[in-house]
């Protein structure tokens, strides 16, 4: 049978990339479309007195302008309903939408938007997430008790819109019984997600309430129902078209403009084209969280964790809708794969007058991990043990209780700590001002939903479709390889194409490493599915038996006989097409771990605090490679991606008003920052949930990063960073009060 997984196959829709071919939300040309701009809010936070547009109709080719009058009471959000679609009399943070325009031109929208009169009452504005959770702090949103979609209950009105617990045993007594406790606080910052193409979507509305839209987001479906609730429109009547999308990195999965482009749209009668620039991507989309967290571990003598304790509080900025559970999930597992008797994890969303956070790659987990990965690191010097051994040690094991007390069935993070240390050169002598630091992560997929088709035409041609959108990652080509696997065609010679939200009544989309798992899973379904039929049309017509059939390369095979019939020649004998659906949906997160171990190795010039990387090391333990090709992409992606944030991005703020409004000023690693990145992929897990016993690669890479990195700093010069990024000026300031 021709071999399709595992097989290096470049992108099923790369040609259609690099020729140009692919459109993308801001391409969709519809007649008479026009363009549609908004207003921002210059404060943090204030009531809106008076708003006249008066002048900004004025202007030639304006053809609608609305504001929070227009809309007022409507909310919308991934999972909390608390963003309105245009400032509802209140502002809270600089950048927050207050009024919408629709011209025949950019320019003509850009000079009404100049026009439009706003008079604020500024009000002092909460910045800090630690001033905001006091008691006496002024509350953001009077209105949290009546908000949709609240992810646990909320008991009493304050600025913690979400508060949650996980965990196991009993960490008082954990510490009463340790020999060494160790407390440590870290901070992270403000990132964005930097994707190429910044929000764009294109909205045909008409006067029954309905839309057709093309959006760039990787949930349609979702955007559909959120847009549904929010507009009071069934959702039937609001159809997505499928786009290509350039770049997500977790900050695609929204709505974003969507409900005010849908809004011009109505007013207008005309489609209306929505694209924002940079600048306010900065400004306003929907970066990852910063986060302050508290970090207790306690210990035997020997190295055993006895008790542990992380205390997250995140900066939520202004809304928590960009948020798809209302909170970050990945908070939950950020104790590690380690075993421990008693632990205790605690999460607060805060509302603050900035700008609010979304997704963006493993959400919570590349803070957590950093904080905990960090403390790991500082208990096991305070033991006077390697930090290796000191995790070998705590390690987690097939079958073991996860520090919450879920349950691991496989996962081997021993095998990928030896594999990393013998690559990396971890025991090897270290000249002077040298450092390596070892961190680890491990991912678990959630569930989904996800449909694929598959048809076997007269000519004999595969053809595969799929409401899913690509978001960059390839779950395009995941699809097409598993059926292909399953047909025995090559994936070059299966035909592809994307469907609108008509064909299904839901789809999952991507997000949360969960692509293959559930694509993969559909696609395998659908493929099998199609073999079946083809094996039981020849086994009827050609009277054989189906157990001796096969398949290679677009021909049904009678071993036997080796007697070869092709698929057009089957579907003829059928008398008609081969149609067939293939459909997986699970809400269970899964329990085979994928594991990441990484040593960042630097150089720390201890005159100036300059940090070179010298080298950086994974290791991972995964289930079956469907693509090569793309699963080391997604490694040395993320590893990239895990460097920037360890190292030099930053949203950085004056007040609440953000100052880096370009790429200029947000500085995302370049070719020269990245060292020389070596990898070792171990498919010897004989279980995951994904096709094929594959496990989750998309995000596990950039979560240990920061924390190895980190990790190697205090091993080359023995200062410990605590607050992310680790720049220069941090180690040069330690440096010099360890020295004072």
């Amino acid at each position: 049978m021709t071999q399709v997984v595992g097989k290096p196959t470049p992108r099923v829709e790369g040609q259609l990339k690099v020729t140009g071919e692919a459109l993308y939300s801001a391409d969709f040309k519809l007649p008479n479309t026009l363009w549609g701009r908004v207003l921002r809010s210059p404060i943090s936070y204030g009531r809106i007195k008076r708003i006249d547009v008066t002048r900004a109709r004025e202007v030639p080719g304006v053809k609608a302008v609305i504001t929070g009058q227009d809309v007022t009471g409507l909310r919308i959000g991934r999972c909390i309903y608390d963003t309105p679609v245009l400032a509802d009399g209140l502002v809270r943070f600089i950048g927050e939408k207050v009024a919408a325009i629709a011209a025949e031109t950019e320019e003509a929208a850009e000079q009404a938007l100049d026009r439009i009169e706003v008079e604020y009452e500024e009000m002092e504005p909460l910045l800090d997430p630690l001033a905001a959770i006091k008691p006496d702090a002024p509350v953001l949103h009077p209105d949290l008790l009546s908000y949709k979609g609240l992810p646990v209950p909320v008991e009493k009105l304050s600025n913690v819109f979400a508060y949650l617990r996980w965990g196991k045993g009993d960490v008082d007594a954990g510490f009463r019984n340790a020999d060494l406790i160790v407390e440590n606080s870290f901070t992270t910052q403000v990132t964005h997600q930097s994707y190429l193409e910044p929000h764009a979507c294109v909205v045909k509305a008409d006067s029954s309430g309905g839309a057709e839209i093309w959006s760039c987001s990787k949930t349609p479906f979702a955007v559909r129902t959120q847009l549904s609730n929010c507009i009071g429109v069934a959702k039937e009547k609001l159809v997505f078209h499928p786009t290509h999308i350039g770049g997500d990195f977790g900050g695609k999965g929204g709505f974003m403009d969507v409900p005010a482009c849908y809004f011009l749209s109505l007013k207008s009668g005309h489609p209306v084209k929505m694209i924002m620039d940079y600048s306010e991507e900065l400004v306003a989309g929907n970066p990852r969280h910063p986060s302050i967290i508290k970090v207790k571990t306690g210990v035997k003598k020997d190295g055993t964790i006895v008790a542990h304790h992380l205390d997250f509080t995140f900066d939520s900025g202004a809304y928590g809708s960009m948020k798809p559970a209302g909170y970050l999930i990945g908070a939950s597992t950020c104790a590690g794969p380690y075993r421990m008797a008693n632990c205790l994890i605690e999460e607060r969303m805060v509302y603050t007058n900035k700008v609010p956070c979304g997704h963006m790659r493993a959400p919570g987990d590349p803070q957590g991990f950093f904080a905990n990965e960090s403390q790991m690191d500082i208990v096991a010097r305070k033991l006077g043990m390697d930090p290796a051994e000191f995790k070998r040690r705590n390690m987690l094991h097939d079958g073991d209780e996860t520090p919450v007390g879920g349950h691991i069935s496989h996962i081997r993070g021993v095998e990928a700590l030896e594999k990393a240390m013998a690559l990396s050169g971890y025991k090897k002598p270290k000249p002077k001002n040298i450092g390596r630091g070892l961190a680890f992560s491990e991912w678990s997929p959630s569930g989904g939903e996800g449909n694929v088709f598959v048809t076997i035409g007269e000519d004999g041609k595969v053809k595969v479709s799929s409401p899913v959108v690509d978001q960059g990652a390839g779950v395009l080509t995941v699809i097409v390889a598993c059926v292909g696997q399953e047909l025995g065609v090559p994936a070059d010679e299966i035909e592809l194409s994307q469907l609108n939200s008509t064909v299904v009544a839901s789809d999952g989309g991507v997000g949360g490493s969960r692509a293959t798992r559930v694509y993969g899973n559909a696609s395998y379904e659908a493929g099998v599915k199609a073999r079946e039929e083809l094996f039981n049309v020849v086994a009827q017509r050609m009277e054989m038996n189906p157990g001796e059939l096969t398949l290679a390369d677009g021909f049904v095979i009678h071993r036997p006989t080796k007697r070869r019939l092709s698929f057009a020649e089957v579907v003829k004998a059928k008398g008609s097409p081969i149609n067939v659906k293939g459909y997986y949906k699970s809400s269970e997160k899964a329990h085979d771990a994928s594991v990441s171990a990484q040593i960042a190795e630097v150089q720390v010039d201890p005159e100036t605090g300059k940090i070179t990387l010298r080298q950086m090391t994974s290791a991972h333990t995964t289930g079956k490679v469907i693509n090569p090709l793309m699963h080391q992409g997604q490694i040395d992606g993320g590893v990239v991606f895990g460097l920037g944030y360890a190292l030099t991005e930053e949203v950085m703020f004056d007040g609440g008003k953000i100052t880096t409004t370009n790429f200029g000023e947000f500085k995302i690693p370049n070719i020269m920052d990245i060292p020389p990145l070596k990898t070792s992929v171990m498919e010897n897990v004989p279980h995951g949930p994904g096709p094929y016993n594959s496990l989750a690669i998309g995000e596990v890479a950039n979560v240990p990063t920061a924390a190895a990195v980190a990790n190697a700093v205090a091993d080359a010069c023995g200062v410990r960073i605590t607050d992310l990024p680790v720049t220069a000026e941090k180690v040069y300031e330690a440096l010099k009060r360890r020295h004072s």
